[in-house]
């Protein structure tokens, strides 16, 4: 236990004095048992075993689960099944890791994600949003439980890391698909400072620049971006006067499989699912679809708090009242060498939110969205709706707070929603930065209705295009005035794909499938455009005496020459990426200080003594690495999958395939980067192209897909890596939507857990 001190005054405290009776955090305490795994009952297991039976996995000869039900319980109930069949430990992991778990499977190191997750996250509170939730809610609920203990029951070799029984409350932890979700922006390091020991200031951060400022910059990487591309495009632009629409999520890879779920009550959706959670996140029906892309809205404030303390409580100030600050006891337990131990911190909540740092004399509280339950329901509800009304009424319940929205539907309806939920904030305040908690006028207001938010629908130029950027372009002369929108309506700048798909899109005109796939593997790099020509002409300036004429001739004659393309078999593909990434890992520290893009920053501020020298670096390495800095990109840049782990490493030696297309920082729309770190001289993608389909919507659906390697963890499974040279290749697969078409490609029928 750690009571507070009793305080003998009412004072407004400042950081030192506050970190004098602040509760200590408690050490290790005793060691706990390992969790005990809950028996199913004989009910259990009839009720498991009956569900199984009104249900049919079709898997297609690449291995995709085509889930038929009577119900749309029954088609989730054998959807989970079918993902925990293709990789249980990812689906774990995803639920080990929205629970606030990972410290009792990975170990101490842990306790801050853990922390995190627990602010959000408590077992009774999501157990009471279950009882609460509608009907039909439940129903799925259940079914998600259903389907994963039947897996477990029916795979006793299967040893789970930590969960051995799944409960419907769960799914209410994970019911945003998002590779980045919004907790992720509370930094750890200061998370762990401000509860791991007494309060001490961090070092002041923007919003924005959390944002736009990849943390993996240092590597020598502009890290990867978490985000994605999406397109739709109007009848009258396309050869059969129908919808088209482009799903390109850029993200980890195998963060989410190809899946087809059907019931008898009207589901039949396809698409993107992140492992464990039982709605298609990106994806169609027979009549619509969607596409999320990151980055809409500003949809997290950060406030700052003046506290205070009286007869061992703390208080902040609220207006004219003194608030008391709440206070609650969470237990971490963490994996040792020797089993298992636990420590206790005292977490601290204001009417805004967690306690989640100090900055100069404050306490800072963070404020996002927290409805779980309705967040699952919008999640689950756009699966099922059949025109843009269904649809834009699902929008309706907000809850989508991480993304923005790229929609095309069977009537020729084009649609773009930036963001969902969106907080009324007074407009006269700064938003990127933390506000003044204590003044009532920085509290939400409610949210702001669809309506009031940066929307398109049917734009006059017949197309739509988000990259993560701005709102402000990329639907041509429709594009909406940013202007006339509070700030905080939108968070990112342009970037290097937008531009990019504004290009290849405003004069397409008689658009098939195959054309809008063309167009989204464009091989330009817009990023170049202004380095190549800023670095010829810095060297065209230097003085014949300078060593650096002659050293690097061949280099600039080849970047002059270049058409700025990117294919396999490129040398300066090679030569520029490899300048590029120099000039990011030097340039990263002050882009991060003038909260800029690094890529912007490279293209802005460096000089050309800086550019020169980057160019000088990056021959020398690709030497060093490949024997020559004349290697073609194909050589140097890779795609393999040689095991299931989600650190799965790479090996020079092993076999791989050749990948054209580059990292998305570049401008690239096809996206390949690598986030892991690097002890290979090739580089081997493992962000970017993951699942991408692009869809025509007709009186008969027709769709092509391509999946990062295969839909199996599993190296001896034929779909581990049957996709492999086709994804490497920009080459797309036919998808099997309908059941006829499934049977014709059929591989294996049968009932979950036969």
């Amino acid at each position: 236990m750690n009571p507070l001190p009793r305080l003998v005054a009412t004072t407004v405290l400042g950081l030192a004095t506050l970190a004098a009776f602040a509760p200590a955090q408690a050490a290790p305490e005793r060691a706990v048992a390992a969790p005990v795994a809950s028996p199913f009952s004989g009910a259990e297991l009839a009720r498991m075993k009956a569900g199984a039976a009104r249900v049919s996995i079709l898997r297609d000869k690449w291995g995709i689960p085509h889930v038929f039900g009577k119900s749309d319980a029954d088609a989730v109930f054998g959807m989970v099944f079918a993902q925990a069949e293709d990789d249980f430990n990812r689906v774990e992991l995803n639920y080990i890791n929205a629970m606030g778990r990972l410290a009792e499977v990975e170990g101490e190191g842990e306790l801050w994600r853990d922390l995190r997750m627990k602010l959000y996250i408590d077992p009774a509170d999501m157990q009471a949003k279950y009882a609460a939730s509608p009907a039909w809610l439940k129903k799925l609920m259940d079914a998600f439980a259903d389907g994963m203990n039947w897996y477990l029951v029916t795979h006793p070799q299967v040893k789970p890391k930590l969960i051995t029984r799944f409960e419907p409350w769960m799914a209410l932890s994970f019911s945003e698909g998002s590779i980045g979700g919004d907790i992720e922006s509370i930094d750890l390091k200061a998370l762990a400072a401000f509860y791991g020991s007494p309060p001490q200031a961090a070092p002041k951060v923007e919003k924005v620049a959390l944002a736009m400022l990849g943390n993996g910059a240092d590597k020598g990487f502009d890290e990867e971006p978490k985000g994605s591309n999406g397109f739709a495009i109007a009848p009258r632009l396309t050869a059969d006067k129908h919808a088209l629409l482009m799903i390109n999520p850029h993200t980890s890879f195998y963060f989410r499989p190809e899946v087809h779920m059907v019931s008898e009550e009207g589901l039949n959706a396809y698409g993107a699912v992140t492992w464990g959670q039982f709605f298609i996140y990106q994806g169609f029906n027979e009549r619509l679809g969607w596409m999320h892309t990151s980055g809409g809205g500003d949809v997290i404030d950060e406030y700052l708090e003046t506290v205070s303390g009286k007869d061992g409580r703390f208080f902040y100030k609220h207006g004219s009242e003194e608030l008391p600050v709440r206070s609650k006891r969470i237990v971490l337990p963490y994996k040792t060498a020797g089993g298992m131990a636990s420590r206790t911190v005292t977490a601290y909540f204001t009417q805004h939110g967690p306690v989640i740092r100090a900055e100069n004399g404050k306490w800072v509280s963070v404020k996002m969205m927290d409805d779980p339950m309705h967040a699952l329901m919008q999640s689950y509800g756009r699966t099922k709706a059949r025109d843009y009304a269904a649809f834009y009424k699902v929008m309706e319940l907000r809850t989508n707070s991480s993304n923005n929205t790229v929609y095309a539907d069977a009537d020729g309806n084009i649609a773009y929603f930036h963001g969902n939920f969106i907080p009324r904030r007074d407009p006269r305040f700064d938003w990127t930065k933390p506000v003044d908690g204590s003044d009532p006028a920085t509290d939400w207001k409610g949210l702001h209705g669809i309506k009031e938010t940066i929307t398109v629908v049917n734009p006059k130029s017949g197309y739509i295009s988000n990259t993560n950027n701005w709102p402000c372009t990329g639907f041509g002369a429709s594009s909406p005035k940013c202007a006339d929108y509070p700030a905080y309506m939108w968070s990112l700048p342009q970037n290097a794909r937008g531009i990019h798909a504004e290009r290849v899109l405003h004069d397409a005109a008689n658009l098939t499938l195959d054309g809008l796939i063309a167009r989204a593997y464009d091989p330009y790099l817009t990023a170049f455009e202004p380095l190549v020509p800023a670095l010829v002409k810095d060297w065209d300036a230097l003085p014949d005496s300078d060593p650096r004429k002659a050293a690097l001739a061949r280099q600039v004659a080849a970047l002059r020459g270049w058409d700025l393309r990117w294919s396999t078999g490129s040398v300066p593909t090679s030569l520029a990426v490899y300048w590029g990434q120099d000039m990011v890992k030097n340039a990263a520290p002050r882009a991060r200080a003038a909260a800029m893009p690094v890529v912007d920053f490279v293209q802005g501020r460096l000089t050309g003594e800086e550019r020169l020298a980057a160019l000088a670096r990056a021959s020398d390495k690709l030497q060093a690495d490949f024997g020559s800095w004349q290697t073609p990109w194909g050589e140097i840049n890779r795609f393999q999958r040689l095991s299931a782990a989600v650190d799965a490493g790479y090996d020079d030696s092993k076999p791989s395939f050749p990948v054209g297309f580059t990292s998305a920082n570049w401008g690239s729309l096809a996206s390949f980067g690598m986030t892991a770190n690097q002890t290979t001289k090739r580089i081997y993608g493992d962000r970017g192209n993951s699942f991408v389909a692009a869809v025509e919507f007709g009186p008969r659906v027709r769709a092509k897909s391509i999946l990062a390697g295969g839909e199996s963890a599993d190296p001896a499974s034929p779909h581990f890596a049957d996709q492999a040279a086709m994804y490497s290749r920009g080459e797309f697969k036919d998808v099997l939507f309908y059941k006829d078409d499934i049977e014709k490609g059929l591989e294996r029928k049968y009932h979950p857990g036969e």
